[in-house]
């Protein structure tokens, strides 16, 4: 098992770890979380090499991805960067990359009932207003749980808070702070249930964020 006690406050800057070989060739993955090997609950950077294909599959509990760089491709169609994709169990496809892509990536971890297929072009979805002089872009929400795209803007401070049911970021650009340190571009964090903080930017920072799910 890696990084499954979700009382524990995780932070990985991800553009430190090395790509580590899965078992399909010119696919690489840089593993976040995961209950085993290769099944059950898993978090991870996916990489394909330009041309590099998986037969078709499904996956039990769901699929849920962020294109962050590349075309990633299926038989629904061809997705760019700024896709994001729910895949409920029982969905069933064949990705492949032609160029090549990157993806952030989360298995197993859709709730009973939750299955909904999900496809948005975050690159023209509109931003709404959020908290402050925050913009939001909301991707998902289930009983509790949701997943959005919030962008802060550059000096935005945001007010002390509580996670209920904990918050899940990956930063997309910018830089993401808070009393416990500085998070660049390509950091993965995982704050457990009732964790507190206070964040903050100096630049414009776009995170993907998922609350209410631990």
């Amino acid at each position: 098992m890696l990084n499954m006690n979700f009382d524990k406050k995780i932070a990985i800057q991800t553009q430190l770890q090395s790509w580590v070989a899965s078992p399909h060739a010119g696919v690489w993955r840089k593993p976040l979380a995961r209950e085993d090997a290769e099944r059950g609950h898993a978090t991870s950077l996916v990489k394909f090499d330009p041309g590099s294909s998986f037969k078709e599959h499904d996956h039990p509990l769901g699929e849920e991805i962020l294109v962050l760089s590349g075309t990633f491709s299926d038989h629904t169609g061809d997705y760019d960067a700024g896709s994001y994709f729910r895949n409920p169990e029982g969905f069933k496809h064949a990705p492949f990359s032609k160029e090549g892509c990157v993806l952030l990536v989360k298995l197993h971890q859709f709730q009973a009932g939750d299955d909904q297929h999900v496809v948005i072009n975050t690159q023209k979805t509109a931003w709404s207003p959020g908290i402050g002089g925050l913009s939001v872009m909301p991707l998902h929400h289930y009983k509790g749980e949701s997943t959005a795209l919030v962008k802060w803007p550059k000096g935005e401070h945001f007010q002390r808070h509580r996670h209920f049911g904990g918050e899940e970021i990956f930063v997309i650009s910018g830089e993401f702070i808070d009393e416990y340190g500085r998070y660049p571009q390509g950091t993965w964090l995982r704050s457990p249930h009732l964790s507190e903080h206070t964040p903050y930017v100096e630049q414009e920072t776009v995170i993907l964020v998922k609350v209410g799910h631990l």
